[in-house]
């Protein structure tokens, strides 16, 4: 199934809900639980440094440092199956990317806050391709200055969803926690990082 525009005012989303056939999303799941060295990555918080609330690994070449939330994260090397991920990404949006950060959801408790991708490394219309593995969870956005304006998407195994053009400038976005029982999820987010 092709990429499918998902209608929000000055945004650019387009989802595939089976961007990866099963036993494709399967092998990469079972191959990045197993191979990624996952960590807690330590955050700046409303002034206070705090573990975040999942498993984390910035992967990308050696030139893409990113500095999130107060914090400098050097790239640890690309893994195979992921540098193979990318080439496909890079060859099917025309986009190059040079970096991922890969986020491992343990259960509902795990979780990513309201945020924005719109640090001055990522330029000024970012183009961010997310793949999901694993267990679907929702994922909202609101409009910055229209908090009534949301969408929410239900990202399951094997999804790919594009933001693009002004979406980071007009919007946050966010994966809640939930208190149904979820089994783990793996994020995907690939970018460009520009060297500093």
């Amino acid at each position: 199934m092709p990429l499918a525009p998902i209608e929000l005012p000055d945004a650019s989303l387009r989802l595939d809900p089976a961007w990866l056939v099963a036993d494709e999303a399967d092998a990469l799941f079972a191959a990045l639980l197993a191979g990624v060295p996952w960590d807690v990555h330590r955050i700046r918080m409303f002034g206070r440094t705090v573990d975040s609330p999942r498993l984390s690994c910035w992967i990308g070449d050696p030139e893409a440092t990113y500095r999130y939330s107060g914090t400098r994260f050097e790239p640890r090397p690309w893994l195979p199956v992921l540098q193979r991920l990318r080439e496909r990404l890079a060859t099917e949006l025309g986009a190059p990317f040079n970096s991922v950060l890969a986020n491992l959801y343990r259960d509902g408790r795990d979780a990513m806050g309201w945020h924005s991708d719109d640090e001055a490394e990522l330029g000024s219309a970012p183009v961010i391709a997310s793949v999901s593995l694993g267990a679907e969870r929702r994922f909202l956005l609101k409009r910055r200055d229209a908090p009534a304006v949301r969408a929410g998407l239900a990202l399951g195994h094997g999804s790919l969803l594009v933001m693009a053009g002004d979406t980071q400038q007009h919007y946050r976005h966010a994966l809640p926690r939930t208190a149904r029982p979820v089994g783990p999820r793996i994020n995907l987010t690939f970018r460009s990082i520009a060297p500093r």
